[in-house]
């Protein structure tokens, strides 16, 4: 069994990884990712002999997942020269789900502790980089060549940085590439206030440091951004193999509103 000490947001990658091995295990699985499974089997073998494996945090965290495979899947069969930038990455097996063509440089961001853990978990593949470096530190982008389509993939991520910071990335994506998609999950100002009273990032020590009103908002930083589309996470079909008590509480969540836009999947192009 691995030995591994995470704090802060880096706890999340945990519980997001569990539950794709969990999901992996389910006759009619949402993602099917294999290697989640056997990382979380080096991480914590008895992992699926305990209560709790599947929670409303992580079952989230599989639809958006599943979500995201699809829109860079759909960009690079358009754009097989293009490069991915998936920021935050933790222990997601995205590349690996994805397989894009050997024309695609694919490369994976997160901090220099958990890239070290990835290359202790994951196997190395051709056309795949590791980068270790805070996203807010933008010097990482020196690593990624221009001039090339970009696909940027952030997930479970913005709504962890200072507003300042979110801008700050996007933009310079837009700047620094001559065209590309961006992919990214966001929440309203409210959900960002109240984060400090949510359950599963109290455990965790941990809240939301951003949200924004509409997605439209991104898209009006810079001239040439487009808002594309948000995605429905939280679709029944999604939700069939999940627990009774996370359906339940999707289920209630969609009957409000307000609460059925509370975590938002968004995409653009420039």
């Amino acid at each position: 069994m691995e030995d591994i000490e995470l704090t802060g947001v880096k706890q999340t990658l945990k519980v997001v990884l569990q539950t794709k091995a969990v999901d992996n295990q389910l006759p009619e699985p949402i993602l099917g990712d294999t290697y989640a499974e056997q990382v979380m089997r080096k991480l914590d073998p008895d992992y699926d002999k305990r209560k709790g494996g599947t929670s409303q945090m992580g079952m989230l965290a599989v639809m958006r997942a599943k979500v995201h495979d699809d829109w860079a899947r759909a960009y690079l069969a358009d754009h097989p020269d293009a490069v991915v930038a998936h920021l935050g990455c933790g222990l997601d097996a995205r590349a690996y789900r994805v397989d894009p063509p050997a024309t695609v440089e694919w490369y994976d961001l997160d901090f220099a502790d958990v890239i070290e853990l990835r290359r202790r978990l994951l196997p190395p593949r051709d056309h795949y980089h590791l980068i270790g470096s805070s996203v807010t530190e933008l010097s990482w982008l020196d690593q990624i060549p221009r001039g090339r389509p970009v696909v940027m993939i952030a997930e479970g991520l913005l709504p962890y940085l200072p507003a300042a910071d979110v801008k700050a990335l996007i933009t310079t994506i837009v700047d620094e590439f001559p065209t590309g998609q961006i992919q990214c999950d966001i929440v309203p100002p409210w959900v960002a206030r109240t984060s400090k009273y949510d359950p599963n990032l109290r455990k965790l020590d941990i809240t939301f440091q951003s949200g924004f009103a509409s997605p439209r908002v991104l898209a009006d930083w810079r001239p040439g951004l487009e808002f594309v589309d948000e995605a429905d996470v939280s679709h029944p079909a999604q939700l069939a193999q999940a627990p009774v008590l996370v359906r339940l509480t999707y289920a209630m969540m969609n009957a409000l509103p307000f609460m059925r836009r509370s975590y938002r999947v968004a995409r653009y192009r420039f």
